[in-house]
């Protein structure tokens, strides 16, 4: 799983059938610093994720597990908030590192 910074929506007149009605987000994974690794990757939206939310992104075959994405075309699901975070005993502050 990956750190990403949700940083908007995504909307087609037309998609894959496997898409119908799953919701798309436009995501900058980022690292414990902030710095962004990779910029504006499309995510499926499996936990109700909105613009500058802090999420885990499964990506390959593990973005297809979550309920809200079985089966459909995708290699990047947003799965989950990130409401604590820390790297050895120093605590990440996710106040800056979702305002980036």
């Amino acid at each position: 799983m990956r750190i990403a910074r949700i940083t908007g929506r995504v909307s087609s007149s037309f998609k894959s059938e496997g898409l119908a009605g799953k919701r798309m987000l436009t995501a900058d994974v980022i690292d414990t610093s902030g710095k962004v690794l990779d910029r504006s990757i499309v995510v499926v939206d499996a936990c109700d994720a909105g613009p500058g939310d802090l999420v885990l992104v499964a990506t390959g075959s593990a973005a297809r597990i979550p309920a809200a994405a079985a089966g459909i075309p995708t290699d990047a699901s947003a799965v989950a908030f990130i409401d604590h975070l820390s790297v050895g005993s120093e605590d990440v502050d996710l106040k800056l590192l979702s305002k980036q």
